[in-house]
């Protein structure tokens, strides 16, 4: 069990390619236990970054802190303590899943046979484990490469969209997978993605990448409290219309959007009273209507809308 307060720390992190910048000043902070949402449109950096995460490419410059000591250290002793899939797992497609992993276990120097059907358990492939792979759905694939990610049980688990392909049903069963993997080993996860749905409904932290730059590190609550539920108030006279909520009903919790709009954050429960003490006032009433922001909403707010 991790007790460091940060698995993960970048300083400052940046990768170039000739002219061309893909990762900017990147600082990431990554605590034990999150599941990390890493967020971002395809050619954000989401990739670059993981791949410098894992020593894959060396940063152009910068620092990246694994577990309380830098990379540039003890490179390899660090990244034994990581499970990852970057990019698409790759296998042996006439083999059983069994035999893939038996493959990578003696690769990495694992002499306990029993990790095997412990991780294709977890990842709920034990009855389908001496199948070919070539049979195997794109689902079941890529809870397999998770199965070999947690072979040497990692503390830290560095997944780069891993529910790219996936119909409706593989992606609840990965979401599930995920939740299981933290609460019940306490692994850490770090999941990079461009569908802002399912990580919304996963991850506890995220973090938003748009062309290189971490544009914000946001925990689950912060970001409820920003994607709060409204009432949408399309009005004759909206200036009118704030004073006498404010005087009538006591409403404070409310702004004004545009001319003639008000988003109003409580009673909203209330809205036939609403509607009735703006006509008994005078006031036009065009449209009431329950809405919210969701983390797509927000995302395209503070990427500029892209």
């Amino acid at each position: 069990m991790i007790t460091l307060d940060y698995v993960l720390r970048t300083y400052h992190l940046t990768k170039r390619y000739k002219d061309k910048v893909v990762v900017h000043d990147l600082n990431m902070n990554i605590k034990a236990g999150d599941i990390y949402g890493f967020l971002g449109q395809n050619g954000a950096g989401k990739t670059t970054t993981l791949r410098m995460l894992m020593g894959l490419i060396r940063p152009s410059s910068g620092e990246i802190e694994l577990f309380g000591t830098g990379l540039n250290g003890n490179k390899n002793k660090a990244l034994e303590r990581i499970g990852a899939i970057i990019e698409y797992p790759g296998f042996y497609l006439n083999l059983s899943a069994v035999d893939n992993l038996g493959i990578h276990r003696r690769l990495m120097g694992m002499g306990n046979k029993e990790c095997m059907d412990e991780v294709l358990t977890t990842v709920g492939l034990h009855d389908a484990k001496h199948q070919k792979v070539k049979n195997y759905s794109l689902g079941m694939k890529q809870r397999l490469g998770i199965a070999r990610a947690l072979l040497h049980r990692p503390e830290l688990l560095i997944l780069d969209e891993p529910t790219n392909g996936l119909d409706p049903g593989g992606i609840k069963e990965i979401r599930q997978l995920f939740l299981d993997l933290a609460k019940q080993r306490g692994i850490t996860i770090i999941i990079s993605s461009h569908l802002l749905n399912e990580i919304e409904q996963v991850a506890n932290r995220v973090g938003i990448i748009h062309q290189g730059k971490l544009l914000e590190e946001i925990d689950h609550e912060t970001l409820q409290k920003r994607t709060r539920h409204y009432l949408e108030i399309k009005v004759t006279d909206e200036q009118r219309a704030a004073y006498v909520l404010e005087q009538k009903l006591g409403v404070t919790d409310y702004f004004v959007t545009e001319p003639g709009i008000l988003r109003l954050y409580e009673h909203l429960d209330q809205s036939t009273k609403i509607n009735l003490t703006l006509t008994n006032n005078g006031i036009g009433v065009k449209e009431i209507a329950l809405s919210g922001d969701n983390l797509e909403d927000y995302f395209l707010k503070i990427t500029g809308g892209e």
